[in-house]
């Protein structure tokens, strides 16, 4: 992507009318906000990662005239308390934490859009309380399978040589056949140097990853400490539990929301999450609607995917679902 994130086909930059801080137990407090119409339809922005946070580009893929937008930061992430705290977080609990704000916030249903991890989410969401949710916008599907999580500790190598060799360099090689505890050790270490440093290298072998032309800006986002310490622990919390989910879970449940509406995006060349994931989505959930991106990797803020999650929410308010 040579053009800058800012010339993406996105709705204009928009502030929240309200936010807040939400306590959800005696440890962990989130980041919330609401943005565009308050009387709108709602929809649920979910972040990826884990750990990744929001920013205010997510608030765009929205018409703000007709969505009550509400995103927040899960456990551990962006503006959430404390940051990269892994303890008492679990998939269970961020979904705990969703129906927490949903009823906060006096909402019945909402329209779940989310990427990458914040798809899994979604899906788990979903199939935990279907009853809540209009439909779903999902992008860069995970489905937090073991063969998932040894493709991104390994089989991105295949694609990014020397993204995988900077994130092997400080492993020595006695260690290398099991990476995920190695990082492990060094990411919740009680040495807060290394662990930083575990969490930048994690980080900056993702963000390195992500884009099928990397924007100018992609260097600022490797370098932001905040993002690091959020995605580096919590994605290998996560990862070590197999995201506190049972082998295949997502696709043995999906007949719990295959009566719902829901549009799938995935980039063609997505190296962090291939789509042979989305497929097998697909598969499971033949009435979901699939859209391969031509010329796309991982990210949500590439022009290709970008305008077809502002088309999808665009069709979704035009149809209140995917026909």
């Amino acid at each position: 992507m040579d053009a800058s994130t800012s010339e993406l086909p996105l709705f204009p930059e928009l502030q929240p009318y309200r936010s807040g801080m939400l306590q959800v137990d005696a440890r962990h407090t989130l980041y919330w906000e609401e943005c565009g119409n308050p009387a709108g339809v709602p929809v649920l922005f979910l972040h990826g990662g884990p750990g990744g946070g929001i920013s205010p580009r997510h608030r765009q893929f929205f018409d703000p005239a007709y969505y009550r937008i509400v995103l927040f930061d899960q456990r551990g992430a962006g503006k959430s308390t404390p940051l990269g705290e892994y303890r008492d977080n679990t998939t269970q609990l961020l979904i705990a934490d969703i129906e927490a704000l949903r009823a906060m916030l006096g909402i019945q249903q909402w329209l779940v859009f989310g990427g990458s991890w914040g798809a899994t989410l979604a899906l788990a969401y979903g199939q935990t309380h279907p009853q809540t949710c209009l439909g779903f916008i999902l992008r860069g599907i995970f489905l937090c399978t073991c063969a998932e999580i040894d493709w991104f500790m390994y089989g991105m190598r295949w694609f990014f040589p020397e993204a995988h060799a900077a994130f092997v360099a400080a492993i020595p090689p006695e260690e290398r056949g099991d990476l995920l505890q190695a990082y492990k050790r060094r990411l919740f270490s009680e040495d807060t140097e290394v662990s930083l440093q575990a969490a930048r290298d994690w980080s900056r072998y993702e963000g390195s990853c992500l884009f099928l032309k990397p924007p100018p800006e992609i260097q600022q986002m490797l370098n932001d400490d905040v993002v690091a310490l959020g995605v580096g622990r919590l994605e290998a919390h996560y990862f070590l539990h197999q995201g506190f989910m049972e082998e295949d879970q997502l696709i043995r449940d999906i007949g719990k929301i295959r009566h719902l509406p829901a549009m799938i995006v995935q980039g063609r060349y997505d190296a962090v999450c291939p789509p042979v994931s989305a497929y097998r989505l697909h598969e499971a959930w033949p009435e979901a609607r699939l859209q391969i991106i031509a010329d796309a990797g991982h990210a949500a803020l590439e022009p290709g995917t970008a305008a077809a999650l502002v088309a999808a929410t665009e069709q979704f308010r035009l149809q209140q679902g995917f026909v």
